[in-house]
């Protein structure tokens, strides 16, 4: 590929790692690389229906971490304890930090994985996720999300209209938005949380929908709908921008140590990892099958999965097609090494666990055909010096370490955030 046109800068293995980007680049550029500034909005992905604006994202900011309006619990003790931060917290990498989230009927917060079954709440009555809980890091480049893609009325799911069922949260689909804004409206009632317009006055959020959605009715501005459009637009500012991988693309040879700069390159090259990792946010869009363990299949104790739940096809349990089962989406690299634990079914508990599985290419999951395994699944002879360096380059190389910008100094509500359970409280010295 002619590279002529590229700004080589710093050192060999700089020269070298820049050509490699160069050559598995989309677009054949460097900068398909770099995430934008979080107050970018001309440069951040967003939904054509949604506009990011300034005002909208620091509302959704605050209702994404407020616990108030955690006001359809299960059990009365739950009230007011939760929010969407509780799976989705910046210290977790904007993941649970857990092998499975817990929303309403958790209790504790720690560093996350503390979290646990509240003793008041029985199995059935727990708002946990079937598998692991996605990141909602680098989200604005996904036009369809979760594991199966089952939310956005455009991009892959054109066509799925029939897996769009009534009255389940895929029903949301029919309102046009895209992943973001589509599970971040369904993921409201689904995970029991309330928007209307006495408790939006109450929380002190009535005046900024009231800014936000000026356009609007009165009697439509304070919703499920227009909340949810608030929180995805949010979302799509949550970039793992400051990550030194970033640092170095934009010119900043030093951000990488050598082991990183090593890790990358075989990232990019022997270790074939661009092949699905690629693009700013390093995904894509495709459902590929690596024979992974589901959550019922994971050690530690969890709640309301079992061997056939459909979560557990992957694409094929939202498509309802065979060829599609045991698909799962490829997820983002940024932030990893804030969750202890990785694959749908939270299986792994290191990236070099991962990378070694991938490396050896040898299904750990029985249940999933050979027949069904993904073609880009295959050995691929990579050293165990060489597994480090990459392992380096995630962990290091792909870590941004100031994400607390993405978390508000505190809610005009007043309330603990991201959970206000007693012992939560506690531990995040809300007392």
């Amino acid at each position: 590929m002619d590279d002529s046109n590229v700004d080589m800068q710093g050192g060999p293995i700089d020269k070298e790692l820049q050509t490699l980007l160069v050559e598995t680049a989309p677009n054949g550029n460097i900068e398909d690389y770099i995430l934008p500034d979080s107050d970018d909005f001309n440069a951040i992905p967003q939904d054509p229906l949604n506009p990011i604006t300034a005002e909208k994202v620091q509302l959704g900011k605050l209702l994404f971490h407020e616990t108030g309006i955690a006001q359809n619990p299960k059990n009365e003790e739950g009230r007011g304890t939760f929010s969407c931060a509780s799976c989705h917290h910046a210290q977790g990498g904007f993941q649970a930090e857990r092998f499975q989230g817990i929303g309403d009927g958790g209790l504790g917060f720690g560093l996350g994985i503390a979290r646990d079954k509240h003793n008041l709440y029985k199995e059935e009555d727990l708002d946990v996720q079937p598998i692991r809980t996605p990141s909602a890091m680098n989200i604005a480049y996904q036009i369809n999300v979760l594991w199966n893609g089952q939310f956005g009325a455009t991009g892959l799911n054109n066509g799925t209209e029939a897996a769009w069922t009534a009255d389940t949260p895929k029903e949301t689909n029919h309102l046009g938005f895209e992943g973001t804004e589509t599970q971040a409206i369904a993921g409201l009632d689904v995970h029991r949380l309330v928007i209307d317009e006495n408790l939006m006055a109450s929380l002190g959020y009535k005046e900024m929908f009231d800014r936000v959605f000026a356009d609007m009715p009165q009697s439509e501005r304070y919703s499920a709908i227009t909340a949810g459009l608030a929180i995805a637009a949010f979302e799509r500012t949550i970039l793992a921008n400051e990550a030194p991988f970033q640092k170095w693309l934009k010119g900043d040879m030093q951000a990488m140590t050598t082991k990183q700069k090593e890790g990358a390159i075989l990232f990019f090259d022997k270790g074939e990892c661009a092949s699905c990792h690629n693009g700013p946010s390093l995904a894509n869009m495709e459902f590929h099958a690596l024979g992974m363990l589901d959550l019922i299949d994971c050690p530690d104790p969890v709640f309301k999965t079992t061997l056939d739940n459909v979560e557990n096809l992957g694409r094929g349990g939202f498509t309802g097609r065979a060829e599609d089962n045991y698909r799962f989406k490829v997820p983002q690299l940024y932030n990893l090494k804030d969750s202890p634990f990785y694959g749908h079914g939270s299986s792994f508990y290191s990236v070099l666990d991962v990378l070694i599985y991938k490396n050896e290419a040898q299904k750990e999951n029985s249940r999933v055909p050979e027949n069904a395994l993904s073609p880009l699944f295959h050995p691929l002879n990579l050293t165990d010096q060489e597994l480090e360096a990459i392992t380096a380059f995630i962990e290091g190389g792909l870590y941004d370490s100031n994400l607390g910008r993405y978390v508000p100094a505190e809610l005009p509500s007043g309330n603990c955030f991201p959970n206000a359970d007693l012992l939560s409280q506690q531990e995040l010295g809300c007392l």
